[in-house]
């Protein structure tokens, strides 16, 4: 019943986990480049090593996020219930 519940919450995390992600690397993206616009794949106006260093930052920044959320969350679900969320 407990790994139900987390589940539930799980998705909470995950969704607000993106939300962290894409302000963290808009403003990571700033700070690099001095730039307010991130580059999109279909902008004709960017160049290849521009399109694909901001996808693999993007990329980084979310998995860095995500894993955060996701254990910040097993561990506080952890405190709060006693049992681990996950495989042990």
């Amino acid at each position: 019943m407990a790994k139900l519940l987390y589940k539930r919450l799980g998705l909470l995390f995950s969704v607000l986990g993106g939300l962290v992600a894409t302000r963290v690397f808009s403003a990571v993206w700033k700070a690099v480049r001095h730039e307010d616009e991130t580059p999109s794949s279909k902008d004709a106006h960017r160049s290849w090593s521009d399109v694909l260093v901001a996808a693999a930052l993007e990329g980084a920044i979310f998995g860095l996020v995500k894993a955060a959320a996701d254990r910040g969350g097993a561990i506080g679900f952890q405190r709060a219930t006693g049992a681990w969320p996950g495989d042990e």
